[in-house]
């Protein structure tokens, strides 16, 4: 996977197929193998992933006050300017999808498609929703990852999700994992309090093709959050993933199978932009 040199960090990303550009962001904690996991480019499409301060393989850490989304959505706009890519379609899941919509309602102009996948975000920072990673970087700041995850998973907060979403509670439990796990903690303290916009009225002027995507029993990604996204953007389809706590297998499947059908609906191949050389 290449790198591109910019603001002082070497940020990691990768870049597959041939065709229409598709950058689908990761989420809080992922890197491009949570993305490249969940679909693969048909033919016709190139699938492009930026890895984000703070994750991956992109480093040095850098400044941590630039841990935002908005920075989020700078370096990736410095990505597409390396890759001489004028116009894309958008998407992420999680906080990708926060990054996916805050670029779309900077930069709507250079938008072909958006696809939002589980939204963590409405219009307010720290949402109820996100209120666990704050709690996860305190216990890594004074326990370090190890031991922070052994004090984290007798929690009652931990041992009621993994009851009742035990997908949701091993996503938790790998923001512990991570090799660069202290290194990169501030990401869990400042993300939760950042927000893709302030005013979901400005969700109303997006006039690109839009796809959300949201599944239950999944409180770190609530369904509700996808409904409201998908009515006020005008003219948004909104498909229903099985959740992954229930089959993993059938998640990943639908989301190859929806967005896929999206591509091929708003943009296809036949409009191919930004083909690889």
């Amino acid at each position: 996977m290449p790198y591109f040199q910019h603001d002082g960090i070497a940020f990691h990303y990768r870049d597959a197929g041939e065709g229409i550009p598709f950058v689908f962001q990761h989420g809080l904690g992922g890197d491009a193998q949570q993305t490249f996991g969940l679909f693969t480019p048909p033919p016709g499409y190139r699938l492009i992933t930026l890895e984000c301060r703070g994750h991956g393989e992109t480093r040095p850490l850098g400044d941590p006050e630039k841990i935002s989304l908005a920075v989020f959505v700078d370096d990736l706009c410095a990505l597409l300017g390396h890759l001489a890519l004028p116009q894309v379609v958008i998407g992420g899941i999680s906080m990708g999808a926060a990054i996916a919509l805050m670029f779309t309602l900077r930069y709507p102009e250079r938008v072909l498609g958006l696809v939002l996948s589980r939204p963590a975000w409405l219009d307010r920072p720290m949402p109820p929703n996100s209120a666990l990673y704050p709690v996860i970087a305190q216990l890594i700041r004074r326990w370090g990852a190890a031991r922070g995850l052994e004090h984290f998973m007798q929690s009652a907060e931990y041992l009621e999700m993994a009851r009742t979403a035990p997908d949701a509670a091993r996503s938790l439990c790998k923001q512990f994992m991570h090799p660069r796990a202290e290194e990169t903690v501030v990401k869990l303290e400042r993300i939760p309090r950042d927000a893709p916009s302030r005013d979901r009225r400005e969700w109303t002027t997006i006039a690109a093709p839009t796809l959300v995507l949201a599944n239950r029993l999944d409180p770190i990604h609530p369904y509700a959050y996808g409904e409201i996204i998908a009515q006020m953007i005008p003219g948004a389809q909104f498909r229903e993933l099985t959740s992954k706590s229930v089959d993993p297998v059938r998640h990943t499947q639908e989301t190859q199978e929806f967005i896929q059908s999206f591509l091929l609906q708003h943009v296809p191949p036949e409009s191919a932009l930004g083909s690889k050389d």
